[in-house]
């Protein structure tokens, strides 16, 4: 059945404009926040349980909290024959190397999205985010493309993921919005190339060492309706496909923040960088302008600010996610 999108609410046109409307308005430079640090946790943990709603903006710097660093180690388990031949040294940079054939391409990409979408994070700064705002009204806003949200057990209906998810499958050239899961693929892709499974049933090099960087022909995926290329759908160009899912989720964000309006709402930024501010840190700087009951909150590490224009309205705390929610989950439950 055909979906008309356009007679939905768009969150994402409209958090993109939100966000434009951000870097035209501060123009007075920026603050660390008022107080001590140990002064804006607390404040922290107070609007935490007195906020009526909580929207929580999640860029990468969650992930890399949690366990999901694209270097070191962790990319030398899963890509040490792709470091050796051709010289990459980690999982963003290697996603837009020119492999010498689709074979390749595609034995990187089934690692590349093994490890970063099926893999259980190694840390549970997800699940302690989850305990934090289990009982309120939350909604989470991310760039991330990795699921993690949803596999903490985060609620599918309170999820927007703006730039994809590397559980899914897109075509190449699409003309319909339609995306495909590719769990299956992947699982195989990975037996394929020769990777074993430990006693926790995860993908590992086997002991002799012996892994092949190509899949099979017969393995290239493929369209399951028409059989035309695919790739993962993830947000590089114009061509990134915003299924049905993208845009249930995408409305569900524009009838939250059109429900709480005026309300006093926390908007919780934790790990956001500057690669794509537009859509989470300037919108949520501009809507807390906006509203004089909002309060804005920037958890991150070593990019802890807001505009000076909010700032008697805004926390910000330096430091590594993962350590600050931890410590914000066990005061809250002693309280």
């Amino acid at each position: 059945m055909s979906m008309n999108y356009a007679e939905r609410p768009n969150g994402y046109q409209e958090t993109i404009q939100k966000g434009l409307d951000g870097v035209r308005s501060f123009r007075d430079g920026l603050s660390m926040g008022i107080g001590t640090r140990m002064e804006q946790i607390g404040r922290l943990r107070h609007e935490l349980k007195t906020a009526d709603a909580i929207v929580i903006g999640a860029g990468a710097g969650l992930s890399t909290s949690a366990g999901f660093v694209y270097n070191g180690e962790r990319f030398m388990r899963y890509f040490p024959d792709f470091a050796e031949r051709f010289g990459i040294s980690d999982m963003y940079s290697g996603g837009f190397f020119p492999f010498p054939n689709v074979e390749t391409y595609w034995a990187w990409w089934s690692r590349n999205i093994y490890c970063n979408r099926y893999v259980k994070a190694p840390k549970a700064v997800y699940e302690n985010l989850l305990r934090i705002v289990a009982d309120r009204d939350y909604f989470v806003i991310t760039t991330n493309v990795d699921h993690m949200f949803q596999k903490a057990g985060f609620d599918k209906k309170h999820l927007f993921y703006t730039q994809g998810d590397y559980g899914l499958f897109q075509n190449q050239r699409p003309t319909a919005q339609k995306t495909w899961d590719n769990e299956d693929w992947v699982m195989r892709a990975m037996a394929a190339q020769g990777f074993v499974k430990d006693e926790k049933g995860v993908f590992v090099i086997p002991e002799n060492g012996q892994i092949t960087m190509r899949v099979p022909p017969e393995l290239i995926p493929r369209d399951p309706e028409y059989g035309k290329e695919v790739v993962p759908n993830l947000r590089v160009d114009d061509s990134f496909v915003e299924d049905e899912g993208w845009h249930r989720a995408s409305a569900a964000y524009a009838d939250f923040l059109q429900q709480h309006q005026g309300q006093h709402i926390l908007y919780l930024e934790i790990g956001v960088g500057s690669n794509t501010p537009v859509i989470i840190k300037y919108p949520f700087w501009q809507m807390t302008n906006d509203n004089p009951n909002a309060v804005y909150c920037c958890l991150n590490y070593n990019e802890a600010y807001c505009p000076k224009q909010i700032e008697t309205r805004s926390i910000c705390v330096d430091g590594d996610t993962g350590t600050l929610l931890e410590r914000i989950y066990s005061k809250i439950t002693t309280e």
